[in-house]
């Protein structure tokens, strides 16, 4: 028998067109001799759809759009398509009684086959931490008494699993019981780095505790601020990965079960750790800008290390063509900083424009003066050529429709490096989940890359200045970051465990870290959080990001 895995790149809330993904990719496998096709989790609305499920004409929708895919698929003989959807029985696509479990809400797969829905499964393991919240909107099979779900296709009895599922023992042990010699198991799993090897590990555990073998088909493509990697795999009895689909980009992985129903197909390799980062982030970019519509990027442009790597980033993921760049001089910035710049515009063939902002910064000097007659100047006036430079970049984005990127790194988040409504004003946060040192080493590894660059040639694309020069905000006269913040090597160590890793103040000591840098940091993280909160969204790329896996106060006195 022959299956697929159909790895598509959903939008949440488009229904009609994630439909046809589905039926494309279903269609596709037909003709090359597939007799089952798998979907990922939830891959009728997209994932996660969140609020849009308490809808009830959401729902509506969901199911007359189910109901429709497996009219569509009728003509398709012999194929059986499984498809994830939220659902609720009582409705007309029912298989099962109506009795049972009416207006709960359930995480679901079906099957469809022959123009009709022939079974639905539904989720018994509900996630609920890190980015998951799927107890707020789902109630669990199992808690309704709802079984498992085992389906014949082709001759090769098929049971379903979706997602969280897999990491526990029951529900692949109950689809047995029932008579599965193959688990399906649909999957929404948000990326964080390496989490693709620790996806594999767990699956090929379970293939081998159940002594089945085991298909996993994942979604890829960015939705707000979660990244789906796609890399959908199968494992045989023994946990040996057979088959994998190319990471970040939509395939259909054809798998033949040979005589001892292991599954065989192409492997496709999994990237190296900063492969996978940037690619998480390019896609991340350019699903966010694709799917909501926005026509270009506008960057502002420092000559520094951030703003660097996040215009690599946005060439990459929309094209020169969509990326225009305004670097904004003040009295503080050095030569060298709009140099490296307007190099860097160059080699990328973006649009540069230059807009001095030392009148207007004059301008509310001037207009502040009598309010702080006896004060000295101090981050105020730091903090108002920055807000100045906001306002500049979001009357551009107004003016134009493109989305402004903020080039803010994970390490200034963290601490409050950042200016509210000045260098955090923007439409979506690039780097936001990228501390500051691997910020330094994605752009090394981006240099080591065989680009070609807007005048043919190959060669690095970020002057090699802006990754060795001192860091700077570039707000007052020899300004560097180190004369408010410690070390990065030692910052990000300390957000890592702190901030990542829910270490308290007194492991980070003993780990041999000063006190006093450690006390600084962690009281930094938690006097900023009300400027997080103003944050735009961005990409979450490690296992613990600022957004919706940390949901600490504003107000509190905790200090621990």
């Amino acid at each position: 028998m022959k299956v697929a895995l159909a790895q598509i790149n959903p939008t949440v809330g488009d229904l009609a067109g994630n439909a046809r993904l589905i039926a494309l990719a279903a269609r596709e496998a037909h003709a090359q001799g597939a007799s089952l096709v798998v979907s990922p989790e939830l891959s009728i609305t997209g994932y996660p759809p969140e609020d849009l499920l308490l809808r009830p004409a959401f729902m509506a929708a969901c199911e007359e759009t189910l109901l429709m895919l497996a009219r569509e698929l009728a003509d398709c003989d012999g194929l059986h398509v499984v498809v994830g959807h939220p659902h609720q029985f009582g409705g007309q696509g029912d298989v099962r009684s109506k009795s049972m479990a009416v207006q709960r809400r359930f995480n679901a797969a079906s099957v469809l086959h022959a123009g009709l829905v022939t079974g639905t499964y539904c989720k018994r393991e509900l996630p609920n931490y890190q980015v998951f919240d799927e107890r707020r909107y789902f109630v669990s099979g199992r808690d309704a008494g709802l079984g498992p779900l085992v389906f014949d296709a082709g001759g090769v009895r098929v049971g379903l699993l979706i997602c969280e599922d897999a990491w526990f023992d029951e529900p692949a042990q109950a689809a047995c019981d029932a008579g599965a010699q193959l688990l399906c198991v649909l999957n929404a799993s948000p990326f964080h780095l390496d989490k693709a090897g620790e996806r594999e590990e767990r699956m090929a555990e379970r293939a081998r505790s159940v002594g089945r073998p085991l298909v996993y088909s994942h979604l890829v493509g960015g939705q707000d601020e979660v990244v789906f990697d796609g890399a959908s795999f199968a494992v045989d009895a023994q946990g040996t990965i057979c088959a994998r689909a190319a990471a970040f980009e939509p395939a259909l992985l054809m798998l033949e079960l040979d005589a001892t129903g292991a599954p065989r197909g192409d492997i496709a390799p999994v990237p190296e750790m900063h492969a996978q980062a940037w690619a998480a982030l390019v896609t991340g970019v350019r699903d966010y800008l694709g799917k909501n519509g926005f026509p270009g990027a506008i960057i502002g442009l420092s000559g520094g290390i951030d703003s660097a790597l996040v215009l690599a980033l946005a060439v990459d993921a929309l094209g020169a063509d969509k990326v225009r760049t305004v670097m904004m001089p003040s009295p503080y910035t050095a030569d060298i900083s709009w140099i490296d710049a307007r190099d860097m515009a160059q080699r990328l063939g973006v649009r540069y424009d230059e807009i001095a902002i030392a009148p207007m910064f004059d301008a509310f000097r001037q207009s502040l003066a009598p309010q702080f007659v006896g004060r000295a100047e101090d981050t105020t006036e730091e903090n108002l050529q920055a807000r100045i430079r906001g306002t500049l970049l979001m009357a551009l984005s107004n003016k134009t429709g493109d989305i402004v990127l903020t080039t803010g790194n994970k390490s200034e988040m963290a601490t409050g490096y950042c200016t509210l409504y000045g260098d955090m004003a923007g439409g979506f946060a690039v780097i936001k989940d990228v501390a500051k040192t691997l910020v330094y080493s994605l752009a090394e590894w981006k240099n080591r890359q065989a680009v070609q660059r807007a005048d043919g040639s190959i060669g690095p694309v970020i002057p090699e200045r802006i990754i060795t020069r001192p860091p700077s905000a570039e707000l007052r006269p020899d300004q560097t970051d180190q004369d408010s913040l410690p070390p990065y090597e030692v910052l990000d160590a300390i957000l890592a465990r702190y901030m990542e890793d829910d270490q308290g103040i007194e492991s980070i000591v003993a780990a041999g870290f000063e006190r006093t840098v450690v006390e600084r940091v962690t009281r930094l993280i938690k006097l900023n959080e009300y400027k997080r909160r103003q944050a735009p969204v961005g990409i979450r790329i490690t296992h613990r990001a600022f957004g919706r896996d940390w949901r600490y106060p504003i107000t509190s006195r905790f200090r621990a």
